[in-house]
């Protein structure tokens, strides 16, 4: 759905960047050990709409909480994002390690949004599932935060 959407962005004429939330965390902690986050944060504001697929799959690592705050902020009302996670928002203090931090993320990225949960097993389960390979002992659940 991500991808389908910044599909359509790039159609309509938008600039459109997609990363992941481990690809992303790891440029601002490398730029801001190298002092040359100003940068970063400035290539990751660039684009109309940045899609950030994945956030809450992994660990943030220590700090990353408060270098993903100061992105959302820079493009906070300037820029749109599109972000996709496993967890649910209620679980963002933990996905952030956090909860102040998250309160201050998810305040700006709901602020003027859309909230797409998508219930059930992802295609690529759904095909295993089919297959035989996965029992159909499990629900997942998707959230996809659409700020613009």
């Amino acid at each position: 759905l991500a991808v389908a959407l910044g599909r359509e962005a790039v159609k309509a004429g938008y600039s459109v960047l997609f990363t992941t939330a481990t690809a992303l965390i790891t440029q601002l902690v490398q730029a801001h050990a190298n002092g040359a986050l100003e940068e970063r944060l400035r290539h990751f504001a660039k684009p109309k709409l940045l899609i950030i697929d994945e956030l809450g799959y992994l660990p943030l690592e220590p700090g990353a909480a408060n270098l993903f705050f100061q992105l959302v902020t820079r493009r906070y009302e300037r820029g749109s994002l599109l972000v996709t996670s496993n967890r649910a928002v209620s679980e963002w203090g933990e996905v952030f390690g956090d909860a102040v931090v998250a309160t201050a993320i998810l305040d700006r990225l709901l602020h003027h949004s859309h909230v797409i949960t998508i219930r059930g097993d992802s295609y690529r389960l759904r095909a295993k599932r089919k297959a035989g390979l996965i029992k159909p002992d499990s629900i997942h659940h998707h959230e996809q935060v659409v700020r613009g």
